[in-house]
C-alpha cells in the first residue's frame, strides 16, 4: 500500500506532544526492572497512563495479575497494540521491554485520537502481556480467548537496527535429569552409576546430531547439576536444553530425536532418565507481509533508515502464538548506532538512553500509521487478509 506521508507526520507530532509522559514512563520502568509475572510497578504505571488518556482499562486480565486490556472506540475493525514490560534476571531491561510497553500506549492513543477527530468507527486495544521472557504470558492469554474480537495485532521491539519482522523460531524448553547411584570414585567405582556421564552423553549425542540438522534449527543446553565432589560418583545430574525451529512440525521431529538421545544415554550408563517441560512452549512467528510493508514504509518516511533483509529470525517469542491466531507482526527499531548483542549489559544500557527514547517515539508513530491504515482503509485490510496465508 502507499502510506500517506502527511498522516504519518501528524501521528508523530501527536505522539511528540505527549513525549514527556511517554519517555518518563519508559525511563521509570527501565530504572525498576521486574521479572515476568511480577511486573506490578510497570503494570500500574502503564494502566494509570492509559486511563488518563481515555482508555477503559481492565486489570488483572484473563486471570493474570499483571496483564491488562485497555480499549478506546467501538465496533470493527479492531486493532491491538501489544505491550511487554518484563525484565531479565540480573541484567534488567537487556531486551528493552521498557520501550515496548510505552510504544504500544503511544501508538494506541495516537490512533484513538485520530479516529475520534474523524468520527471514524473502529476499536483500538492496548493489551499488556506479562512474562514474555519464559513465562509465555501471551500463550496463557490466548488459552483464555484474549484475542476474541481482534482483527490484527502488532508490537515493536528494540534492536540494533530498524527492520521488518522476518519471523522467529518455535521453542520448547526441556529439563533432563538422571538418577544414578553414588559410590566412592576411587575405592568402589564398580558399585556406582554415574548420572553426570549420562548428561555428558546427551551433549555428545546432541553435538553429533547437529551435523544433520538444517541450518534453521537450533539446540543448546547447560548443565545445572553434576555432582558435589570428584571422589563421589554423581548419583544425580541435570541439564536444560532449548530446541528451536521455524517450522512447528519439524520441532515435533526434533523433540522425538532428542528424547531418543536421552534414552540412549540412560541405557549406556544404567541410569534412570526423567524429562519435563520448563516454562511455556512458543510457536514460530508468522509475520504478515502487508503489515510488514506498511511498517517499513512508515519507518522510512520517519527517517529511521530501515534495512531490507530476508534473514530469518532465530530467537523466539510468545508473540508467535498471537501471529497464528490473528494477522500480526513483531518488527524492530534501532536503539543504537552499532551492533550489540541482545540480552547483554550493553543492550540494557542502550534501552535507557535518550536516543532509545526518541527512537521509541518514532517506532510508535510507525506502528500507529500501520494500525490507523488497517482501521480506516478497507483495501489495506483486504491485502492483510490475502497475504496472511
Amino acid at each position: 500500500m502507499q502510506m500517506k506521508k502527511e498522516v504519518i507526520k501528524k501521528l508523530h507530532a501527536l505522539i511528540a506532544s505527549r513525549q514527556n509522559d511517554f519517555t518518563a514512563l519508559a525511563s521509570a520502568i527501565w530504572h525498576k526492572p521486574e521479572l515476568g509475572m511480577e511486573e506490578k510497578f510497570a503494570c500500574a504505571g502503564l494502566t494509570r497512563l492509559l486511563a488518563g488518556l481515555g482508555f477503559r482499562v481492565e486489570t488483572p486480565y484473563c486471570g493474570l495479575k499483571t496483564a491488562f486490556r485497555a480499549v478506546r472506540g467501538s465496533g470493527r475493525p479492531a486493532f491491538c497494540f501489544v505491550a511487554e514490560y518484563d525484565a531479565l534476571p540480573g541484567i534488567g531491561h537487556a531486551c528493552g521491554h521498557n520501550l515496548i510497553g510505552t510504544a504500544a500506549i503511544a501508538a494506541g492513543w495516537a490512533v484513538a485520537e485520530s479516529l475520534k477527530k474523524r468520527h471514524a468507527r473502529g476499536t483500538v486495544i492496548v493489551m499488556g502481556t506479562p512474562g514474555e521472557e519464559g513465562n509465555g504470558g501471551k500463550v496463557l492469554l490466548l488459552r483464555r480467548h484474549a484475542l476474541k474480537g481482534v482483527d490484527a495485532a502488532m508490537m515493536v521491539h528494540p534492536l540494533w537496527q530498524t527492520r521488518i519482522d522476518t519471523g522467529s523460531t518455535a521453542l520448547r524448553r526441556l529439563e533432563v535429569s538422571f538418577a544414578g547411584k553414588a559410590a566412592h570414585a576411587a575405592a568402589s567405582p564398580d558399585l556406582g552409576l554415574n548420572a553426570l556421564d549420562a548428561v555428558m552423553l546427551v551433549f555428545s549425542g546432541v553435538n553429533a546430531w547437529r551435523q544433520q540438522l538444517p541450518e534453521s534449527a537450533r539446540i543448546h543446553g547447560v548443565i545445572l547439576e553434576g555432582g558435589t565432589r570428584p571422589n563421589i560418583i554423581p548419583e544425580h545430574a541435570m541439564g536444560r536444553f532449548y530446541l528451536r525451529s521455524p517450522e512447528d512440525a519439524y520441532l515435533d521431529k526434533m523433540e522425538r530425536r532428542f528424547r531418543d538421545i536421552v534414552k540412549g544415554a540412560a541405557l549406556m550408563t544404567g541410569t534412570v532418565p526423567k524429562i519435563k517441560y520448563i516454562d511455556v512452549p512458543y510457536m514460530s512467528r508468522k509475520p504478515n507481509p502487508a503489515l510488514n510493508a506498511a511498517y517499513f514504509e512508515a519507518t522510512e518516511m520517519l527517517g529511521m533508515k530501515p534495512l531490507k533483509t530476508d534473514k530469518p529470525g532465530r530467537g523466539s517469542s510468545d508473540f508467535g502464538d498471537f501471529s497464528h491466531a490473528v494477522p500480526g507482526i513483531h518488527p524492530y527499531f534501532a536503539i543504537t548506532d552499532k551492533t550489540i548483542a541482545g540480552h547483554s549489559v550493553e543492550f540494557a544500557r542502550a534501552a535507557g538512553t535518550d536516543f532509545a527514547m526518541r527512537q521509541m517515539l518514532k517506532a510508535a508513530a510507525a506502528m500507529a500509521a500501520t494500525g490507523y491504515a488497517f482501521i480506516t482503509e478497507k483495501k489495506f485490510r483486504k491485502q492483510v487478509a490475502e497475504t496472511n496465508k
